[in-house]
């Protein structure tokens, strides 16, 4: 009998020391991870829509404030062995979209699509990868992320010291830049590198203040492609905490739409090329990152005009352009530099964190153009200072004060400006500064790897 039991007892344990093998083998091939943002913010400067195009009326608005959840994402990925693995990210921007069908029973009856809230939910990467030679060489396809720039390929909150994502590069550029394409990437020990097919960008919803930005995203179920692009990124590793990154893009805009331009548009390519360059430090309690994108856009002039001949919104109707000039050419810098205060405090936890950090960036979407002179407030000097505060690895609590400063406005708008509000008296060759601060709680996690 006592033979039988511990056969039993035998084939019990080894039938559990099998599963609990099995589960821990899923969970090493299955990843799960997470970031978000909370964050309050206090604008101390009008926020009237005509604010930049008549300056001097607005220089007294009240402040305004906002409490906002910027980004929330969750990251999965399985291994399957044998080199192939899957991943995805979904991100939740501004808090996601509440959307229903009410029934108004004090309005006739009807049937109404209420919006609740506003935000954005995206599926911002889904992709299936092939490794070769233990990941030298893969091949990705799906919904990637498209790295250039320095604000696309780190854009997680533990990847910046500022409360909000970089402005200059996050206006300019699609932010977070994802597309369906096809990606042939590697690494090694001192280099990483990455090339993209993908398919073009739309003219048709450049804007003034936002460049391209907005070129990547589809208002129909589908990415149309009747041009394409090609993205690369390489970046160097020469030592321990040390990085340096090159990137650029070459593609054709114009007529990747549903639009069908007229015949006399037949040579226009409103072709788009980026280049960008962004470095990163970090030795001891000091980090430094910095960067530079410059973009060009050939026949800038023939795609504002053919915009502007485009049917406006109202409603479901028209075209989703923003009928707006669009410049030829646009630029972005950024540097950053943070001390941990705590590494001069001898008791101090190693995990605990503490840096003081200041902050510079220099952008203008509208740097050349046909009508630049009545932009000159695209062009900004952005100043912060803040803390970025540790407890444990993953989490951080950010406080920033900011400044932006926007570029002297032309004289011609000006002199229009100082014609419309009837003094002739007052400075009115500057726009108005636009000072903040915000404070934001973070978390950057992988809760499964």
């Amino acid at each position: 009998m006592d033979s039988v039991k511990l056969i039993l007892t035998s084939a019990l344990m080894s039938s559990f020391v099998s599963v609990m093998a099995e589960e821990d083998s899923v969970k090493r091939k299955f990843n799960l991870g997470a970031y978000g943002e909370a964050v309050m913010t206090r604008n101390f400067y009008s926020d009237n829509i005509y604010r930049y195009k008549y300056p001097y009326e607005h220089k007294d608005d009240a402040s305004h404030g906002r409490f906002d959840l910027p980004h929330m994402a969750i990251n999965m990925g399985y291994d399957f062995g044998k080199g192939w693995s899957v991943g995805m990210e979904i991100e939740f921007e501004h808090g996601g979209t509440e959307s229903a069908v009410e029934y108004e029973a004090d309005e006739s009856g009807e049937y109404e699509a209420e919006v609740e809230k506003g935000g954005e939910v995206a599926l911002e990467q889904l992709w299936v990868n092939k490794a070769f030679k233990q990941g030298m060489f893969n091949i990705r396809a799906g919904e990637i992320v498209v790295p250039v720039g320095q604000a696309n390929a780190y854009h997680m909150p533990n990847e910046f010291f500022t409360v909000y994502r970089h402005e200059g590069e996050s206006s300019i550029l699609p932010n977070t830049w994802h597309q369906v394409g096809l990606s042939f990437w590697g690494k090694t020990k001192y280099v990483n590198y990455e090339m993209q097919f993908l398919s073009g960008l739309d003219s048709e919803r450049f804007g003034s203040e936002n460049f391209v930005h907005y070129g990547c995203v589809s208002p129909y179920e589908f990415k149309i492609a009747n041009s394409y692009a090609a993205a690369t990124r390489v970046t160097v590793k020469p030592a321990d905490g040390v990085r340096l990154s090159l990137s650029g893009y070459l593609g054709r805009t114009f007529k990747n739409t549903l639009a069908h331009p007229s015949a006399k548009y037949d040579d226009v390519k409103g072709r788009l090329g980026i280049g960008s360059l962004d470095f990163y430090v970090n030795r001891g309690a000091w980090i430094v990152r910095g960067g530079a994108t410059y973009a060009h856009l050939g026949d800038a002039q023939t795609i504002t005009e053919f915009n502007n001949t485009l049917p406006l919104h109202h409603g479901q109707d028209g075209s989703p352009s923003k009928h707006q000039p669009v410049g030829e050419s646009a630029l972005a810098t950024s540097l950053e530099l943070g001390w941990n205060m705590l590494s001069v405090v001898p008791k101090a936890e190693a995990k605990q964190k503490l840096y003081l950090f200041g902050a510079y960036e220099y952008y203008d979407s509208m740097l050349e153009g046909s009508q630049k002179e009545s932009y000159n407030w695209c062009g900004k000097n952005r100043f912060a200072v803040g803390l970025n505060y540790m407890p444990v690895n993953g989490v951080i609590v950010k406080a920033e004060y900011s400044k932006r400063y926007l570029n002297d406005m032309d004289e011609s708008a000006a002199n229009a400006n100082n014609t419309h509000v009837g003094h002739t008296d007052e400075p009115l060759g500057q726009y108005n500064d636009e000072p903040s601060i915000s404070l934001g709680v973070t978390f950057v996690g992988w809760f499964i790897k």
